[in-house]
């Protein structure tokens, strides 16, 4: 049964079905195209044509609108465009680079190994609070295996209990952005702890939250973001601000550079580490985890040579296949 209303509801249909059977899981595209679907219905139900004056006023950004969500919202609409066109719709199609990324000088934040250290030991001390009477001992975990494993913040809040091999001290990373299952070795101190952990919490449900809130279900990211600014403040690191960090992500910059690190300083062949490193974060090609090390280079200079000339080799390489 088709969910859209208006003259081209049989393109919307063909379009959503094409994406989701593409592996998209299509969620919040849908919900904006049902809304695309409402404003031609209300409207312009009588024109035959998406002429460019009724996509300028739906792409038009509104006044309560951040850059990101209007950047989306015109580029879903000009992917639908252009798949409408090809399908005999006659509409008017925005140029595609008013919908681009706009580059920004943001830098991430490299902890120390030292602010590492301190912002761990903090999380130990966290104090009991009867609002969340388990919070001192889900946090501590919970931002080690962000340290030490390098997830994103979205995959470890959504781990389950049955994630958790205990036996060999892997986690299974499910369903990740890039829809890749993938399985992430704990270090042997780590492995321990969330042994330690699981029995403390009485986890015994495979479907269980392995960080759980106060009722049991998963933890939002803004409470996770809330946490970390508090013992970033503790250990005296500032914050400078929305968009200007420290992010929660830069942790996760920080395992990709610390790793880099320790290759470098091991003397290990950078050639074979890197497409581990590929793996174990996720990625879906060097290049993406490239952005993870752009710092590299300025805190090891003496290497900035051999990883540019890595990563070229690389990009030649994925141009080709």
């Amino acid at each position: 049964m088709t969910q859209f209303s208006s003259p081209w509801s049989h393109i919307f249909d063909a379009f959503v079905a094409l994406k989701l059977a593409s592996g998209y899981r299509y969620t919040s595209e849908q919900q904006l195209l049902k809304r695309f679907d409402r404003f031609l219905t209300s409207q312009y139900r009588s024109t035959i044509e998406i002429t460019r004056d009724v996509v300028d006023a739906w792409t038009t950004k509104r006044s309560h609108e951040r850059p990101r969500t209007h950047r989306t919202r015109l580029s879903l609409t000009i992917q639908f465009l252009k798949y409408a066109s090809a399908h005999n719709v006659k509409t008017y199609i925005p140029d595609a680079r008013l919908a681009a990324i706009k580059r920004t000088d943001f830098i991430p934040y490299i902890f120390t190994h030292r602010q590492i250290h301190e912002l761990l030991s903090t999380a130990e001390q966290l104090a009991v609070d009867s609002r969340a009477p388990e919070r001192h001992i889900v946090m501590p975990v919970l931002f080690r295996v962000l340290c030490c494993c390098g997830l994103r913040v979205s995959e470890v809040i959504k781990l389950k209990y049955g994630d958790v091999n205990l036996s060999d001290g892997t986690l299974r990373i499910n369903d990740t952005k890039f829809r890749k299952d993938r399985w992430v070795p704990l270090s042997k101190s780590l492995h321990n702890q969330v042994t330690t952990y699981c029995s403390a919490m009485k986890l015994q449900h495979d479907d269980a939250p392995l960080f759980p809130t106060v009722t049991g279900k998963c933890y939002d990211k803004r409470t996770i973001y809330g946490t970390f600014r508090m013992l970033l403040r503790k250990i005296g690191i500032h914050h400078g601000g929305r968009g200007c960090g420290p992010r929660l992500h830069d942790l996760r910059h920080t395992f990709a550079v610390h790793c880099l690190e320790r290759w470098y300083r091991n003397g290990d062949d950078l050639n074979a580490c890197l497409p581990l490193l590929v793996v174990y974060m996720g990625h879906q090609t060097l290049l993406g985890t490239q952005r993870y090390l752009q710092l590299t280079p300025r805190i090891f200079p003496e290497i900035n040579q051999k990883l540019e000339a890595l990563f070229h080799e690389c990009t030649s390489m994925e141009a080709t296949t």
